[in-house]
């Protein structure tokens, strides 16, 4: 089935009375109406989440669709903890969304904790298989034809065929007002970049009486920072592979040469003890006080506190630039979210009524519910003129003004995000006036489809135990490496990483990450220039 054919399936048998009429046929005969509202408890593992159910219009508009009301539950403290716990006791919830990447999923399917969709949908709702994206789909498939989970900010490359408009979540931002100040500096090499961070810092010591961060960053894990990894590598174009086989990003020359860049500046000064004890709460309400000077960071994730900051001094806002660029002087190479998505949701086998669930999950993924949960309520948020949509201004306004307060009114605009597909959602696209929309469209020229490069050994034990060590010595490594007093004891270190790796099975993981690459683009229908 083609992608546009997926599309044009979505609305099949839904929603003539609702989603439990149009899923019903499959069990035996569809009901005259919604029966009354189930509520179920929808798990999302991440303690910054806290957006509620049932008093914004589109959850509104969604339980009367579905005779389902959501109860949200996200952990208060860690996040490996709580789920470890509700597995370890069997109070898994109804719905369950966690990051693909996590080793909690694959944990979650290898124990046998959650149905396979596919199974919920041939005794329940069969046209989950016709609102599904079926090359997402079959990437989530196991060898013994089980869908566990399904994802969001899922993107074939089909999509990078189809949309223009496809845009990265990766950006090297800076505070508008500094940069200016300093002459919109060049920052794209090592001296402009360590020379605007010098300058910027001397020139704006405080904000708001509190210091500022030079440099900031997305937060540290055991597994390592986005920012001074992955949206560094993007940014200074490192490859993946060469001649075929898995290419070492990490140890790439033009990476370490911009890690000994970043760590001259730590030991300057300018490296703060904040970017490496911070939580995404704590980083995120930074950005919102306009703390930081520059940062690689992702756009999407700061909308709310990009509005914050427009409300409170608009000449503050975050703006990307062109960032650190490799010797050559290269583009940089800014990846879409790829085939796997961001999340996952799953239906545990705790769940009370996974005839709902499944139901429930098969409108979110729908055409209509796609548009419900990014368009919002048609006639009361927007209408259609000429096939595009006419969002009301004062929904606009408040959507730019307080994010917060559109999602308790209104709640389209993904808040609901655990399911958004955002290459469908780009028919409806419009102008938001949105403080983010440059950002965006800033990496239009750079966006690249990497989907072939995830590494997933979900169903490989030995090669997951391989590549989980492998992140957790990168993870240490590249902590130490920025802190490291001096480029002698920075390359002591990184030679004790890569003699630590090595024993610890490297060859074997280039090994088997090279093959999982050419089964990727296989399954992908990739191939090799």
């Amino acid at each position: 089935m083609s992608v546009k054919r997926w599309k044009g399936m979505a609305g099949i048998c839904l929603l003539t009375a609702g989603i439990l009429t149009g899923c019903g046929e499959g069990a035996g005969g569809t009901q005259e109406a919604a029966a009354p509202a189930v509520s179920l408890d929808w798990y999302v593992n991440f303690s910054w989440y806290s957006t509620t159910w049932g008093k914004n219009l589109v959850s509104r508009a969604i339980t009367d669709k579905t005779g389902v009301t959501i109860n949200y539950i996200a952990p208060k403290g860690s996040e490996k903890e709580k789920l470890n716990a509700m597995m370890a006791s069997d109070t898994l919830t109804d719905l369950l969304t966690i990051g693909w990447w996590e080793d909690e999923y694959k944990e979650l399917v290898n124990q046998g904790k959650v149905y396979d969709l596919k199974e919920l949908a041939s005794q329940y709702c069969p046209e989950f298989n016709e609102v599904i994206n079926p090359v997402t789909a079959d990437w989530y498939t196991d060898s013994a034809g089980s869908l566990y989970a399904y994802p969001n900010s899922s993107y074939t490359p089909q999509d990078m065929e189809q949309y223009d408009n496809l845009y990265s979540n990766q950006n090297f931002l800076v505070r508008k007002d500094i940069y200016e100040a300093l002459g919109s500096p060049d920052m794209t090499t090592p001296e402009g970049f360590m020379d605007a961070v010098r300058r910027a810092a001397a020139q704006y010591p405080q904000v708001d009486g509190q210091p500022l961060i030079p440099i900031g960053s997305d937060e540290f894990t055991e597994n390592g920072c986005n920012s001074f990894e992955n949206y560094l590598l993007s940014f200074l174009a490192v490859p993946y592979e060469k001649d075929g086989a898995y290419y070492d990003r990490t140890t790439d020359p033009d990476y370490l040469a911009w890690l000994r860049v970043f760590r001259q500046m730590g030991q300057e000064g300018y490296l703060k003890n904040d970017i490496f004890i911070d939580k995404r709460s704590q980083l995120e309400d930074k950005i919102a006080d306009g703390r930081y000077f520059c940062l690689f960071y992702q756009n999407m994730d700061i909308a709310v506190q990009q509005r914050m900051l427009q409300q409170k001094h608009p000449e503050w806002i975050y703006v990307a630039v062109d960032g650190p660029k490799n010797a050559a002087g290269d583009d940089p190479v800014l990846p879409i979210a790829g085939i796997h998505g961001w999340t996952v949701t799953m239906i545990p086998k705790t769940c009370k009524d996974p005839e709902q669930a499944i139901r429930f999950l098969t409108y979110l993924i729908s055409e209509e519910g796609q548009k419900m949960l990014y368009l919002g309520v048609e006639g009361e948020m927007y209408q259609m003129a000429d096939g595009k949509p006419q969002v009301k201004p004062e929904v606009t306004e408040l959507l730019n003004k307080d994010r917060l307060a559109y999602d308790e009114t209104y709640g389209a605009d993904d808040t609901y995000w655990m399911l958004q597909n955002n290459a469908m959602q780009l028919q409806w696209e419009y102008n938001t006036g949105d403080p983010i929309s440059q950002m965006k469209q800033y990496t239009y020229p750079y966006v690249a489809y990497t989907g072939q490069y995830d590494l997933d050994f979900s169903e490989d034990v030995e090669n997951n135990r391989l590549y989980v060590k492998m992140q957790q010595l990168w993870g240490s490594a590249l902590r130490d490496l920025l802190l490291a007093e001096s480029d002698a004891r920075f390359d002591a270190l990184l030679q004790e990483y890569l003699e630590v790796r090595q024993a610890e099975g490297y060859d074997a993981f280039a090994v088997a990450a090279t093959e999982e690459y050419r089964r990727n683009k296989e399954k992908l229908g990739l191939t090799d220039e």
